[in-house]
């Protein structure tokens, strides 16, 4: 179970976006990373296609490693680290480790 889902409100704690916080895109399970809204910005050169015509350089967001994103809890409002809690309905549910809120929606 990843401790980041799509949707979540992250906060980046290295790199060159430290500190900034956004909403995960997507999540690349293969590969331990995410897509963060709006962070890690690349430059991408385009061939051009159909759908596409005039090719170039297009920018998009590129992919920020697992270990670098904590997920900022909705209730305490602190990015800290999320543990695991098995509900009496044998459910699986993601909780602050600060304020042992669940963060899931």
């Amino acid at each position: 179970m990843a401790h980041v889902k799509k949707g979540d409100q992250v906060l980046i704690v290295a790199g060159k976006e430290k500190g900034k916080k956004g909403k995960v895109i997507k999540v690349l399970g293969k590969d331990n990373r995410v897509i963060v809204e709006d962070l890690n910005i690349v430059k991408k050169h385009q061939k051009p296609t159909q759908q596409n015509p005039q090719g170039g350089i297009i920018e998009k967001e590129g992919s920020i490693h697992l270990s670098n994103v904590q997920v900022v809890c909705p209730k305490c409002g602190t990015a800290s680290r999320t543990g695991v809690k098995v509900l009496e309905d044998g459910k699986k549910v993601r909780l602050c480790k600060k304020c042992s809120e669940v963060v899931d929606r």
